[in-house]
């Protein structure tokens, strides 16, 4: 069984994706900090409603009956890089809050740590309801 093709997990893979990426992009701003004229970036926040949508769709099983209820495939967006929004800046140009950087890593990291759990427990469900409770 393809676990990607699971609405749930798809969704899950695709924020985990997303929250990774963004990662990459703030590490950069705070790798930059000190670069003249460097603007910060940020990703564009993930349309939960389009996920959502995209999801309930559904993920591209077979309707082997007529009584089954059709479903697509699952959404899968891009992440999609934007200049962020910054207060202040350097006399340099560089508009860079490490502050601001730390906060919004953090955020990331624990949004990140959130849907792994979540991804673990939904795991954990599946064994048992298969009847493996082993880890």
């Amino acid at each position: 069984m393809d676990m990607g093709q699971i609405p749930l997990f798809s969704m899950l893979s695709n924020r985990m994706s997303w929250l990774s990426s963004r990662q990459s992009v703030l590490s950069e701003n705070v790798a930059n900090a000190a670069t003249p004229n460097y603007v910060a970036r940020d990703l564009k926040p993930m349309d939960f409603q389009a996920a959502l949508a995209g999801a309930s769709e559904g993920a591209g099983l077979a309707t082997t009956d007529v009584r089954h209820i059709k479903v697509n495939a699952s959404f899968n967006a891009p992440a999609q890089p934007e200049v962020a929004t910054g207060e202040g800046g350097t006399p340099t140009g560089n508009v860079v809050s490490l502050e601001q950087e730390m906060i919004k890593l953090s955020d990331t990291q624990i949004q990140y740590q959130t849907a792994t759990n979540i991804y673990q427990k939904a795991i954990g469900m599946f064994r048992t309801a298969l009847g493996s409770r082993t880890q």
